[in-house]
């Protein structure tokens, strides 16, 4: 954890920060096992909040919760190949989730369902959040679409003592390639379950999509993440994410 007095934050302004952090944070590391409980990425009651550097983010109300959940839309400059890559590599947290301190895959499984462990570091005096991620994916050869649900699952590993588990939260992302580039629509919805008011951390929260999906596409154009095709099998259905030479 870190200790907002290196960053200028003293007083009551310290812990307000470092619990403000730690809810955002902790809505854009995890995911939870409801996916199909988001909202429908083509609904009419999307709302715009925010839109730079060519990403455009749109909050609506989730019924029951006083969170808005947030779709994010972005053509990122870079292959759908090199964005898979990234996103099979469950080392790749670190380098583009906000905060993100360890990511390492866990337990069987496949290119399709799997699953994988992640720490947060989280500003002082919060406690560090882990969380275990159920993640699928699944892409059809006649659209190129690629879409992967990560639903957290807690009980899926024993907690660590000192860490926080995370599990209240639905992610989809969804990859459209367009030639040499990539649209990504990323949608999410987090209860933080805190003491925070929901019109702050949904005023705030707009703006951490922004930010790690630009991370997102520097990343994916590292020579570590160059060379990889997709692999289909006989019907059509992606299979694997093949590295270089292979």
């Amino acid at each position: 954890m870190r200790n907002p007095r290196a960053h200028g934050f003293t007083g009551w302004a310290a812990p307000a920060f470092g619990l403000i952090c730690a809810l955002l944070v902790l809505a854009l590391a995890s995911a939870t096992a409801q996916a199909e409980a988001l909202p429908d990425e083509q609904a009419a009651d999307w709302h715009l909040r925010k839109e730079t550097d060519g990403i455009r983010v749109y909050t609506t109300e989730q019924p029951g919760s006083r969170f808005e959940a947030f779709k994010a839309v972005a053509t990122l400059d870079v292959p759908i190949e090199n964005l898979m890559a990234v996103m099979i590599d469950p080392t790749s947290c670190v380098a583009w989730v906000h905060n993100c301190v360890e990511s390492q895959a866990f337990g069987p499984g496949d290119f399709h369902d799997r699953f994988a462990y992640s720490v947060n570091d989280m500003p002082w005096p919060v406690a560090d959040r882990d969380y275990v991620l159920h993640i699928r994916t699944r892409g059809e050869r006649d659209t190129g679409v690629i879409v992967m649900d990560l639903n957290a699952t807690p009980d899926q590993r024993p907690n660590t003592q000192g860490r926080t588990r995370v599990d209240r939260s639905d992610t989809r992302y969804r990859f459209t390639p367009e030639g040499d580039r990539t649209r990504m629509v990323w949608i999410q919805h987090t209860d933080p379950n805190g003491t925070l008011p929901g019109w702050l951390v949904n005023a705030l929260v707009i703006d951490i999509p922004v930010r790690s999906m630009q991370s997102l596409e520097r990343v994916a154009r590292q020579p570590r993440y160059q060379g990889f095709r997709l692999v289909w099998d006989d019907h059509g259905r992606l299979v694997d994410v093949a590295g270089p030479g292979s």
